[in-house]
């Protein structure tokens, strides 16, 4: 992987990390389109450590909600209080988080082997777009995030952890999950953008364990960086994007693009 194919795929992960289309999808299917061929481990560790840099750009963005949620659940480890909602939010990221870090920890290895099939992603962004439809159909769009209740929280777990499949968009799969809870739909952005943290965080750091085992890991940790400041730097105006078109606008433009994608990499790859 040279530097400008690592600024057009960290381009990539900032565009679409925080869209509901699948940023994974994306970093497989657009080498297969340009015919870059990068070895599977070179290819997952890539693409996880990249969301890092779109992991800065969430953490800017909220940083003026998440510097208050880490203090106050950090202060109810002690008081064994959640008096304060921001202790109450801040255990309810963690209790949403539970169900991908188990289910990742279980089957990281056959989830790296798929992170090269064009094919596969093709089928689940058709899945990612069944998801978005729903969430039109189901939803009623009344709730706030500050309702969200600890089964709300497992719910929407358990649809993140759907996105560990290369295809699935995890943006997608979360707000789905919150608005089939009949949270808002920016309300459920706002949640889902808070949840990836510590998400991004956890599979980072597993993906730097993997990063010492690939062959000449020296020369690829400048493609990384690039990577890297690139997705931050979308990322940052891709999340700002987002939540003001979902305050006005429905997510059925973001489903009628995952089946054009989806279905036209179907019939070029499968």
């Amino acid at each position: 992987m040279n530097a400008f194919q690592a600024a057009i795929l960290g381009l990539i992960q900032g565009f679409t990390e925080f869209l509901p289309v699948s940023s994974s999808a994306h970093l497989v299917l657009a080498p297969a389109y340009f015919g870059w061929e990068f070895g599977e481990a070179q290819a997952f560790v890539f693409d996880v450590l990249v969301q890092w840099g779109t992991l800065v750009a969430v953490i800017i963005f909220f940083w003026g909600d998440l510097l208050p949620i880490v203090r106050a659940t950090l202060l109810s480890l002690r008081t064994r209080k959640l008096d304060d909602p921001h202790a109450r939010l801040g255990w309810l990221i963690v209790l949403a988080s539970i169900p991908a870090a188990l289910i990742g920890l279980l089957v990281k290895d056959a989830i790296q082997a798929i992170f090269v099939n064009a094919g596969l992603a093709g089928w689940l962004l058709l899945v990612t777009a069944v998801l978005l439809i729903m969430a039109e159909v189901v939803g009623k769009r009344l709730r706030e995030m500050e309702t969200i209740q600890p089964l709300d929280a497992l719910i929407i777990g358990a649809f993140q952890a759907l996105a560990l499949l290369p295809g699935i968009s995890r943006s997608g799969a979360t707000i789905t999950g919150a608005m089939s809870r009949n949270l808002k739909r920016e309300a459920a952005a706002r949640f889902s953008f808070l949840l990836s943290v510590p998400v991004m965080i956890g599979a980072g750091l597993l993906a730097l364990l993997d990063l010492k085992d690939i062959p000449e890991a020296g020369t690829f940790v400048a493609p990384l960086l690039i990577g890297f400041l690139v997705a931050a730097l979308v990322g940052y105006w891709s999340i700002k994007w987002l939540l003001k078109f979902l305050a006005t606008r429905s997510l059925y433009p973001f489903a009628i693009y995952c089946i054009v994608l989806g279905g036209f990499s179907i019939w070029l790859f499968a």
